[in-house]
């Protein structure tokens, strides 16, 4: 017990004193390339965030965002159906598939709809 928290003290300790060591001779001895291109905000592919708020915004941001929420949590719904697979027997795989080619469909759906298209 007493190796172990020794151990891991001394590790905690190490790494206080060397990330901001690191950090700061990073910052001294490393090449600095500063200009007015590389210092721009830049927001998800959008150049000007300064604008007014009641400017036109493109909402293929947000129903890109939502797609992608959509097929998060289908991975939130395989992973008990993977560890209950045994359990589930033939039915079980059959209704997965039966969900999966749901979700298929809504992503050629999307697809032909041309959500994912940036052009």
């Amino acid at each position: 017990m007493q190796d172990s928290l020794l151990l891991a003290s001394g590790m905690i300790i190490a790494l206080v004193i060397l990330l901001p060591l690191l950090f700061h001779l990073t910052r001294y001895l490393g090449v600095r390339s500063d200009n007015v291109r590389k210092n721009e905000p830049v927001e998800g592919g959008i150049r000007n965030t300064h604008r007014d708020a009641f400017d036109a915004f493109n909402t293929k941001f947000f129903l890109v965002g939502i797609i992608f929420l959509i097929f998060d949590i289908e991975v939130l719904f395989l992973f008990p159906w993977a560890i209950n697979l045994r359990e589930l027997g033939l039915f079980g795989i059959m209704e997965m598939f039966l969900f999966l080619g749901l979700l298929i469909g809504g992503l050629i759906y999307v697809y032909r709809s041309g959500v994912l298209k940036w052009t």
